[in-house]
């Protein structure tokens, strides 16, 4: 008599549960990702503070973070190919919770700069494996769980800096604030440690790839620099923004940083059923005209801070669902490698690198204003290469179609 383990139903359902397991991990280690995400925002003053510097100089660490994100990955990119990937994973949250508690006592800018760098490359390749990896294990049927996983990088963003805010608040310092983050991050660990790794996907001579690709890939690479850098000008800067311009003390500022990211993750829940409904491109259009919205109201109203909040929050729904998007985008038109994940990261390292940097550069210069505008630029180049995206994609629909009739 046959094993009811041979039954084809039981198999189905051993393996939806293997895989809703590694959902369930990789949900878990983007919470820790979310975590190391936002806590440089409300933490940059005090940082500033503790090693002597002013805001123009602290501003650097923003470059040394994505100059290791990047670094990690294009390392990525290449070892999840190769490697087992749940013991990479499992090694770069631990490095990332580590640098957590090293950060706050760090004397000098120089070698902050150093531990922002290595706690950069372990974000990098922590992103790039868990997106590439939930890709590898659901297959075509990863938009809502791409939407899934990022909303819970969302949870992680958003609780960041309520966690910062209720340590500096009991302590008086930022110590206990990052020694906290790092403890929570240490639980994806566990999850992570006991599953076997998914096996890469195998690209053959009949895959989606085609010569003209690299095109879509350029595209999206650029939109994700522009976008990026965006989003995490905003989330680093709204904190030093509204402390500068007097609408709170620091310690209600850092709700601020958590309102923005608060409104992020429930986009990100929203896009979830809107993801299996609506094609990736009219998303894109929507929630890129959402954040420009947001951004209009607080320079519109620059005195308000009931402008400020709106504003914060519009932008945060926007900003939600773009980056997911454009990775199913991405999906939905060539096989994803983790080589072709570490190109769209790519660009988002260099954005997030950037974008950040030019804002400290002229945050006292020019006047806090210059973040509001700097970040309404990149959004605007997103639309514009949004329409490129778009004409690009129907051309290859139409090529397929040619070449099937």
């Amino acid at each position: 008599m046959a094993s009811s383990t041979t039954n084809p139903s039981n198999a189905g359902m051993l393996d939806r549960r293997a895989r809703m397991n590694k959902t369930a991990a990789y949900y878990s280690a983007f919470i820790a990702l979310g975590l190391a995400t936002a806590y440089l925002g409300p933490t940059l003053p005090g940082l500033a503070k503790h090693v002597h510097s002013t805001i123009q100089q602290i501003s650097s660490l923003f470059v040394a973070s994505s100059l290791g994100y990047m670094l990690g990955s294009i390392m990525g990119g290449r070892l999840y190919d190769r490697v087992p990937g749940h013991p990479l994973l499992v090694s770069v949250v631990l490095l990332s919770a580590l640098v957590m508690f090293v950060i706050p006592i760090v004397p000098l800018l120089w070698v902050l700069a150093v531990v922002l760098f290595i706690q950069g490359m372990a974000s990098g390749m922590l992103d790039v494996g868990i997106n590439t990896l939930l890709v590898w294990v659901h297959r075509d049927e990863m938009g809502p769980f791409m939407n899934g996983l990022h909303f819970f990088f969302g949870i992680g963003t958003f609780v960041s800096p309520i966690i910062i805010a209720q340590a500096v608040l009991l302590s008086g310092d930022i110590y206990w604030a990052y020694w906290a983050l790092g403890l929570i991050m240490l639980p994806a660990i566990i999850l992570l440690i006991r599953l076997p790794s998914p096996k890469p996907i195998v690209t053959t001579g009949s895959a989606p790839l085609q010569p003209a690709l690299p095109l879509l890939i350029a595209l999206l690479s650029l939109f994700d620099f522009c976008y990026v850098g965006s989003e995490v000008s905003f989330g680093g800067w709204i904190f030093t923004y509204a402390t500068r311009l007097h609408f709170a003390p620091d310690s209600v500022a850092a709700y601020l940083t958590s309102g923005f990211w608060g409104a992020f993750t429930v986009g990100r829940l929203i896009s979830i059923p809107l993801a299996a409904k609506f094609p990736a491109r009219r998303i894109l259009l929507v929630d890129l005209l959402l954040a420009l919205v947001g951004l209009l109201i607080i320079q519109l109203i620059p005195g308000s801070y009931v402008a400020l909040w709106a504003g914060t929050l519009v932008v945060g729904l926007g900003m939600a669902s773009i980056f997911p998007t454009v990775i199913a985008l991405a999906e939905s038109f060539m096989t994803i490698t983790s080589w072709v994940t570490s190109w769209l990261f790519l660009g988002s390292s260099l954005g997030a690198m950037a974008m950040p940097w030019i804002i400290g550069q002229l945050f006292d210069s020019v006047g806090p204003f210059v973040t509001m505008i700097s970040i309404s630029t990149g959004l605007v180049l997103d639309l514009v290469l949004w329409v490129f995206m778009t004409a690009y994609e129907k051309r290859l629909e139409k090529s397929r179609v040619t070449s099937l009739g």
